[in-house]
């Protein structure tokens, strides 16, 4: 397909005096041959690299994983097989290009670390007009692109979804169920809806194929800069039904999953960038612009992005300047459109906090590690989950529909007895931290469920918590698809106010947000966008320092714990422990 704008090389030769620096600072990645533009699936991201040693080398000296080191090693390669193509032995000085040819080697692997792309090569004048590769002017005009079209792709699946709930959670049932039942059999719509919704989800696997997940779109960023763009129906199809059916995974990896894929779609087929990093740099724009649509914080949501594709700190740093600029341009469009507020939207109690302490902190570290181990239990948990569903064959995309099913039968039954564990908690984030009665819950019908549950104690905030985490796992192991940011907040709000409960005095928005950091920080390596985002969303900015000291040591708990990075690596069965 034409491009509208090409990139222009300034075919200057990589500066021979450059400091050696970290991959993610000064890397410039082989260009994206014909092969990797095909959007089908036939490009596994999933596969091992030839490079082991040489990877895991690289990834001792700069404290990379071995799969990442390894990609940075395999674009060389890429670039020195085009470069070889056409020579042969028969040349007549064949040993001196032999000997230059590994010269070039040499040199084109010491310039892995060596060469940046150059964000201000010249005049911003003859960058803009040149549309110069990397520079500035290309990033901003790109952004704004990126940032309209994904904030346009989250309204229109922000509208579907809430419009659809709507009608299958108010409405519809309002109409009918209201009407022809007794009120005290008005809670058979909870299964009605669930086990229909449960169906369609295994059935949108079977017929559309395999949708991915936040593992997948991370492995996607890594190995091939971009997400292709087959995986972006299924994976709105899955995961409106999935919420729709009550399941504790929310909208961001969804839209984190779509809006990347346009963005590198955009940056391949509309710019005609081929430089497998500079895409990337796009891939990541638009997922720092669906976060920040989703989130509200530009900021937090940005820095999410950017977090989540290291196990500890900030990947591809380099490009986080542009990516929140896109976040920001992203989150007016959505928010204009959808008419959404920007700010805070939980109140834990009438009054704020007009201050924080020393004691603050150190009371926030130790609900971190709270925080850490209560995620702990659940990835030891959540994979005694997995383990029994690949004893029964179930994780096989061919019984999908069964798969679905088992998981819908907890979803639902933990719906029943607990209406506060169904949907993703970002509302139910408010009502579980304020100890607001079930009524005020905004998404599920009946609000009493079938005991009329309600949070009146240390016990049953417990007793939520925990039905949340199982309700997590189960939906997870059910092959729903959906982000477990809000759900593991609401499970921290839960844990905090039984805390609460049993030490009196201890600050409950300290208490609730902490506690969904430090689980939340050990599942998806996020401390500083996940501080961000929940005292932002709270409206609580003299909170900051304890959750971050939450966040921080959650996060260093957990470093060596590899499989807690992301729960759905645990979708492989080899990576479950019984």
């Amino acid at each position: 397909m034409s491009s509208l704008f090409a990139s222009k090389k300034d075919g200057k030769e990589p500066d021979e005096e450059t400091p050696m620096l970290p991959p993610s600072f000064s890397r410039e990645d082989s260009n994206i041959s014909s092969s990797d533009e095909d959007d089908g699936r036939k490009d596994d991201p999933l596969s091992v690299s030839k490079h082991t040693s040489a990877a895991n080398h690289a990834a001792d000296l700069f404290f990379l994983e071995p799969s990442i080191a390894a990609h940075h090693l395999q674009d060389v390669s890429l670039e020195e097989e085009k470069k070889g193509e056409g020579e042969t032995d028969t040349d007549v000085e064949s040993k001196p290009a032999r000997r230059s040819s590994k010269k070039r080697t040499s040199k084109a692997n010491q310039s892995l670390y060596t060469r940046p792309l150059v964000k201000e090569q010249e005049s911003f004048f003859l960058d803009m007009t040149e549309f110069r590769e990397g520079s500035v002017p290309q990033s901003l005009i790109i952004a704004l692109v990126i940032g309209i079209v994904c904030g346009a792709a989250a309204y229109i699946y922000y509208a579907m979804l809430f419009g659809l709930m709507e009608f299958l959670w108010h409405t519809l049932p309002e109409k009918t169920v209201a009407v022809w039942l007794p009120e005290y059999l008005h809670w058979v719509w909870i299964p009605l809806v669930g086990f229909t919704m449960s169906i369609l989800t295994g059935l949108s696997v079977v017929i559309m194929g395999e949708p991915g997940d936040l593992a997948y779109t991370i492995k996607c960023v890594h190995d091939k800069a971009y997400i292709s763009m087959d995986h972006v129906m299924p994976m709105a199809v899955a995961s409106q039904f999935s919420i729709l059916g009550g399941g504790s995974l929310g909208p961001e990896a969804p839209l984190v999953a779509i809006c990347a894929a346009l963005g590198g779609f955009l940056s391949r087929r509309m710019f005609g960038q081929r430089n497998r990093n500079v895409v990337r740099k796009h891939t990541l724009m638009g997922m720092a612009g669906a976060l920040s649509a989703f989130f509200g914080c530009p900021l937090g949501g940005s820095l999410f992005a950017l977090e989540v594709n290291s196990r500890f700190g900030v990947e591809y740093f380099e490009h986080m300047v542009e990516s929140i600029f896109c976040g920001e341009i992203c989150l007016v469009v959505f928010r204009s459109l959808s008419g959404l507020p920007i700010g805070p939207i939980w109140t834990i109690t009438p009054e704020k906090l007009t201050g924080a302490e020393p004691k603050d902190v150190l009371i926030g570290a130790a609900l971190g590690l709270l925080g850490a181990f209560v995620a702990y239990m659940f990835t030891k948990f959540h994979g005694t989950v997995m383990f029994c569903m690949a004893s029964f064959d179930l994780l096989d995309n061919k019984f999908a529909i069964r798969r679905a099913l088992v998981g819908g039968v907890v979803i639902v039954a933990l719906g029943l007895l607990i209406p506060q564990t169904m949907f993703w908690g970002e509302s139910e984030f408010g009502s579980i931290s304020s100890l607001s009665p079930a009524s005020t819950l905004e998404n599920i019908w009946p609000t009493t469920g079938l005991l009329g549950f309600e949070l009146t104690s240390a016990g049953s905030a417990f007793l939520m918590g925990f039905a949340k985490m199982v309700a997590i796992s189960f939906t997870v192991a059910g092959g729903y698809r959906g982000g477990f940011i809000f759900p593991f907040f609401a499970a921290g709000a839960a844990f905090g106010r039984c805390l609460c409960f049993l030490i009196p005095g201890l600050n409950i928005q300290v208490a609730c947000l902490c506690m969904a950091a430090g689980i939340n920080v050990a599942i998806t390596r996020t401390s500083l966008a996940t501080s961000l985002i929940l005292c932002y969303l709270a409206g609580e900015p003299n909170a900051i320092s304890a959750v971050l000291a939450s966040s921080l040591v959650s996060l260093f708990a957990t470093t060596y714990m590899v499989r807690m990075r992301s729960i759905d690596r645990l979708h492989d069965s080899k990576l479950c422990d019984a």
